[in-house]
């Protein structure tokens, strides 16, 4: 069969390369196919269902270009290498995910992690449920440098519901930044075991990192971003809603919570678990739920659950 698909672009050669070069290395791709570029058209003969990755995939490629002064042909090698990752971690939740600042290797520790990897790469949103020590956040957390290394998102944003268990933020010492950096001290901690401390606080200084109070979140549309929301069991049904509603083009949101550590004033506020129950038949929407089997802290740690449980 025969399509043509129509590019929006003033000067065709911003896409298809200086004598087609770009376009001939994306075409390359897809040996099955007779691919002409003519003007701001690209013509395509061949089977059906190749034609049709084509047009998604070189849509993703028109997309980079408008975040791009230009494209290159290693933007298209890019492109398929993430796609052809993507697929790996589909297939195997227990293939590295990213290296520590030391070069050891973090992948998924257990079947419930595995699934929570796949569900990633085959979602937008992703709900991590379960008790303390399982991994939720330090995963999410290495999916998201996994990204932002592979150039897959422009940043990286890390939340919390500014709810304290036990103390008040307005009796802690300091201005507001160093009344939260304590309590969002987990976040960084998974960064820094990830990426090197200069590095890292270049990225916090130029924004490519953010870490803040959910409160913040309010009003942002956010796109080309792993958005993490951490302890979403403090968040009531409104703020859930508020932050998943932040989603914006080319955006990964993982929600990780455990419904068992609820430090709102009333444990029947929380919003994760209805939130989940609202959003769960949608395409698109995963949710992970982990159990102190799970857990991969201290071995004392699944006993301690298990005991409060009781």
């Amino acid at each position: 069969m025969t399509k043509t698909l129509h590019i929006d672009a003033s000067d065709p050669v911003e896409i298809f390369g200086a004598g087609n070069r770009i376009l001939n290395e994306f075409s390359s791709y897809y040996p099955g196919l007779k691919v002409t570029g003519k003007g701001t058209e690209i013509v395509l003969d061949g089977d059906e269902e190749h034609i049709d990755d084509f047009i998604r995939q070189f849509g993703r490629l028109v997309e980079l270009r408008s975040h791009k002064p230009n494209l290159t042909v290693y933007d298209v090698e890019d492109l398929f290498s993430r796609e052809r990752s993507a697929e790996q971690f589909a297939r195997n939740g227990n293939a590295v995910i990213v290296h520590t600042t030391d070069g050891k290797p973090i992948r998924a520790r257990n079947a419930t992690q595995e699934e929570m990897v796949r569900a990633y790469f085959s979602n937008d949103l992703v709900f991590a449920v379960g008790p303390a020590g399982t991994g939720k956040t330090y995963i999410a957390i290495a999916l998201a440098v996994r990204a932002l290394k592979n150039r897959e998102i422009k940043r990286i944003i890390l939340t919390r519901p500014a709810v304290e268990a036990g103390e008040r933020l307005g009796f802690l010492p300091g201005d507001l930044k160093e009344k939260l950096d304590p309590y969002l001290q987990p976040l960084y901690d998974a960064l820094g075991d990830m990426i090197p401390g200069k590095r890292l606080q270049d990225f916090i200084a130029n924004g490519t990192i953010q870490i803040a109070p959910l409160a913040y979140m309010r009003g942002r549309t956010l796109d080309r971003a792993c958005v993490i929301l951490d302890e979403a069991q403090n968040t009531n049904l409104g703020q859930l809603k508020m932050f998943l509603t932040r989603m914006g083009a080319n955006a990964k949101f993982i929600v990780t919570g455990d419904a068992t550590q609820v430090d709102l004033p009333r444990r029947e506020d929380s919003g994760l678990l209805k939130g989940i129950d609202k959003v769960k038949n949608i395409k698109g929407v995963a949710t992970v739920f982990f159990s102190e089997a799970d857990i991969v802290r201290h071995p004392l740690v699944s006993k301690i659950v298990k005991a409060f449980e009781a």
